[in-house]
């Protein structure tokens, strides 16, 4: 009996320091919740992530990753577990309806919504209802202060889109961007929406930043964050690939028979080496083909 009554407090005690976890109906845990530094946390529904910044003049959240489900209910309601305090801003990552769909309750709450000013363009152009309209806009660079922290907005050119941010913390010396930078994962699929090679030139500038952590759009191995080591070796994976695609362009090769012979085992224990690398291969195929 003491043995049972040690390991049921052993579970509870486990219980309350994880990170929160839901399961929803029919589905295996749907969110979660992380501390990661005193007033940084962020929040991942299944397998998208956004991060929200907790002060006492308010909070600052982004993404809300509300794509048909209800994500930014459970969001909402993990912030107020927190703090009551207001919640000032929603920033977008960038366009994709995955990501931003869904922001309504924050705007219930009384958010201004702040994005990128082409994010703005895209956003009106695709006439979505479930997507909340950018109140405010910028272009390169923006500064948000509120009740002590400085989180800094910076464009920095055309990547996985033409309006992603990279979200900066310089005291916590944490990073934010979303879909492009991956943890130890290859890119997604055939890179379709993807600006090539202005992704390896941003790649470079985020690596040239002052930052330490890196929290993704989705969730790295293990949910861990990600590091300026992962960076760079993001930066030689691109190289490797661009490279062995050309000479197999050059060779006449693409795209069939690229996706076919191109191995580079050196990133064989990536997240989605098997599913993405053939994608991959193409999409650089066509750009060493025709130049787009």
């Amino acid at each position: 009996m003491q043995r049972m009554l040690l390991a049921s407090a052993t579970l509870a005690l486990a219980a309350s320091i994880a990170p929160v976890a839901v399961q929803a109906q029919g589905q295996q845990p749907t969110f979660a919740t992380t501390k990661i530094t005193d007033n940084i946390y962020s929040f991942r529904y299944q397998g998208h992530q956004a991060m929200f910044i907790v002060t006492p003049q308010g909070v600052i959240v982004t993404d809300p990753i509300s794509e048909n489900r209800p994500a930014a209910e459970a969001y909402l309601a993990e912030i107020r577990k927190i703090t009551q305090a207001p919640v000032r801003y929603v920033v977008y990552s960038h366009h994709d309806p995955d990501h931003i769909a869904g922001g309504k309750p924050f705007k219930d709450a009384g958010a201004t919504f702040v994005a990128q000013r082409f994010a703005k363009g895209n956003i009106a152009a695709m006439k979505r209802a479930d997507i909340v309209p950018v109140d405010e806009t910028f272009d390169d660079k923006r500064t948000i202060s509120l009740g002590g922290v400085d989180l800094e907005l910076n464009y920095i050119g055309k990547n996985h889109t033409e309006d992603m941010l990279v979200m900066r913390l310089p005291r916590e010396r944490l990073i934010f961007t979303v879909d492009w930078i991956p943890v130890q994962g290859v890119l997604f699929q055939n890179m379709a929406t993807f600006y090539v090679p202005e992704i390896e030139d941003g790649v470079k500038k985020v690596l040239a930043m002052d930052w330490d952590r890196l929290l993704p759009g989705h969730p790295g191995p293990g949910g861990r964050l990600g590091t300026k080591e992962d960076v760079q070796n993001l930066v030689g994976y691109l190289t490797d690939l661009s490279a062995e695609v050309k000479k197999a362009a050059d060779a006449g090769k693409c795209p069939d028979a690229a996706k076919a012979e191109i191995k580079l085992p050196k990133y064989a224990s990536w997240t989605n080496y098997d599913r993405y690398l053939a994608g991959n291969i193409e999409r650089y195929c066509a750009y060493w083909t025709t130049g787009k």
